[in-house]
């Protein structure tokens, strides 16, 4: 199975989404190696997947 470099940060967002410091560290990993349209559907995503969770603070910068 061949999974993308998006795909696989979201895997990950989802599985540290129980801490805010280690999602935000993930984030930013994230964001350093996808396209700037990968990390735009990248918030997007996050912002439907978290709604109303912690986690959606890692993004006031963005």
């Amino acid at each position: 199975m061949n999974i993308t470099m998006l795909d696989y940060a979201k895997t990950i967002l989802e599985k540290v989404s129980f801490d805010v410091k280690l999602f935000k560290k993930e984030f930013d990993k994230a964001v350093k190696v996808l396209m700037p349209e990968e990390v735009n559907e990248l918030i997007c995503w996050i912002k439907n997947h978290f709604e109303g969770q912690p986690v959606l603070k890692v993004l006031e910068a963005y």
